[in-house]
């Protein structure tokens, strides 16, 4: 073989590899069509809702402290103070068909209502009633979990303090995803008044950002499906691109064999 042709062998083989890397790349890079210092409204968050079988803890709090203890259950505390597993079961949970019922005042609808609304019909009805002038009540979820499963290094149930979590933060959570996960087609499966909603983001494309499932809701569960290369050898060592190392080693061997030929 002279050395135009093994110069010409060289160039296709690097070519070749480069594009296998290429498209390796293109395949993992998060919002590839996002421009520098782009900027973008935020239009699809909205409140989350509370929902039958939500876990609530209310806490009612007063200048007077000995007034506003009738209306909180041993173990009902503001969100983020300590409290025992005991203690944290005894927050009110949202029947079937979506009430709870709260001491003195009695059963009160809360389904379709977000915290903050909640928060202020109660102090509003302590009010009205004669109960408890000037209360302050705080409202917070006892049970507002995510599941995150399939291609992620660290699937798992998690616990959201806030109301406000995106598809991102739980995939963050989950410790982000496996070289094989899919970020093109991330699942969301979503219950709403009995029915499951199942929808599909790219996480390559910035229009994730408007997803109705990019903020996420309580026991959300995100999917992350594996990719070709994972389906096909899923009992390689997750260490290794299996399809970059096997191409260039087809390459190479292609290349020793036209030089000694």
């Amino acid at each position: 073989m002279n050395r135009h042709g093994l110069l010409t062998a060289l160039s296709f083989a690097l070519a070749a590899i480069m594009a296998i890397a290429c498209r390796s790349a293109k395949e993992v890079v998060y919002l590839q069509d996002t421009y520098t210092e782009e900027t973008q409204a935020i239009k699809n968050f909205q409140d989350i809702r509370i929902q039958p079988g939500d876990m609530l803890s209310i806490f009612v709090s007063h200048k007077e402290p000995t007034l506003s203890a009738l209306f909180n259950p041993q173990g009902n505390s503001p969100s983020g103070s300590s409290s025992s597993l005991g203690q944290r079961l005894s927050g009110y949970t949202v029947d079937l068909e979506g009430n709870i019922d709260f001491p003195i005042v009695g059963r009160i609808k809360v389904a379709g209502l977000t915290r903050s609304e909640l928060s202020t019909m109660i102090s509003k009805k302590l009010d009205d009633d004669g109960l408890l002038k000037g209360a302050v009540v705080t409202v917070a979820y006892q049970n507002f979990n995510i599941s995150v499963l399939g291609e992620v290094n660290r699937p798992g149930k998690f616990n959201v303090e806030s109301d406000r979590v995106s598809l991102f933060d739980a995939l963050a959570m989950a410790g982000d995803l496996t070289i094989y996960g899919r970020r093109d087609s991330v699942m969301v499966i979503r219950e709403n008044n009995g029915q499951r909603q199942i929808m599909y983001n790219n996480l390559l494309s910035k229009d994730v950002l408007n997803s109705p499932s990019y903020f996420l809701q309580q026991n959300d569960v995100v999917y992350v499906k594996p990719n070709r290369i994972k389906a096909q050898q899923s009992g390689i060592n997750q260490n290794n691109n299996v399809g970059v190392w096997f191409s260039a080693a087809s390459l190479l061997t292609t290349i020793l064999m036209m030089m000694f030929k």
